[in-house]
């Protein structure tokens, strides 16, 4: 049995490293959606739709900790969102995944790069292979507004994420892979992506901090 089998896509299990990954907006990957499914952008009320669908896919607890979320990273910005935010909608009309083809506004990035931001999928809708055509969509979006280099920063405890990005042609930032090199030992052991086969894997004590003696026992 793999040792990803043992976790979900987002595991607080997992010891928590920040992970940051880049990519030129050259040669994107395309990926078609899946039958039903269609590209919108945000409009003015769509914040209720962001929130269901990023607590559905556990990126915060609860609406009081997702709202302040949505005014760190969105607020004062919101004019630029409808043509930055990405949804996907169902036949429904229902948007059930997210992403935002935005920049740095946590961490001071002077290099103009693009940064992907809170790509989620409805827990309900995970599974049907929407992220990887959402977020070469994201790419495309940059590169239409002028963005010649992508980053994405994500963690450890959202490893199905990192695979993703893995997938379409990120690598991680030699900085980070430096500075979080335990955590991208902990990526390669969960995703087994090919990209890190110069981090050794680790263990499952390692990748929890636990030995299976410290984990309660599930009925």
């Amino acid at each position: 049995m793999k040792i990803s089998s043992n976790f979900d896509n987002l595991d607080d299990r997992i010891r928590y490293y920040e992970l940051l990954l880049e990519r030129e907006l050259d040669c994107l990957p395309a990926y078609p959606l899946p039958e039903g499914y269609r590209f919108v952008f945000y409009q003015p009320g769509d914040r209720e739709s962001w929130l269901t669908i990023e607590q559905s896919a556990k990126e915060f607890p609860d609406r009081k900790r997702g709202l302040e979320l949505w005014e760190q990273y969105f607020g004062g910005h919101q004019e630029e969102l409808p043509r930055r935010m990405l949804f996907l909608e169902n036949e429904a009309g229902e948007k059930v995944a997210t992403a935002s083809a935005y920049y740095d506004v946590i961490c001071g990035d002077a290099s103009g790069s693009a940064w992907l931001h809170w790509v989620a999928v409805r827990r309900d809708h995970q599974g049907r292979g929407l992220s990887k055509p959402l977020v070469a969509q994201a790419l495309r979006v940059m590169a239409e507004l002028g963005y010649t280099h992508a980053k994405v920063p994500t963690q450890t405890t959202s490893w199905v994420a990192v695979k993703v990005y893995l997938d379409l042609g990120f690598l991680p930032i030699p900085q980070n892979a430096a500075n979080s090199y335990e955590g991208w030992r902990i990526a390669r052991t969960l995703t087994g992506h090919p990209a890190l086969r110069e981090f050794p894997p680790v263990s499952v004590e390692e990748i929890t901090g636990k030995s299976p003696a410290a984990e309660t026992p599930k009925d």
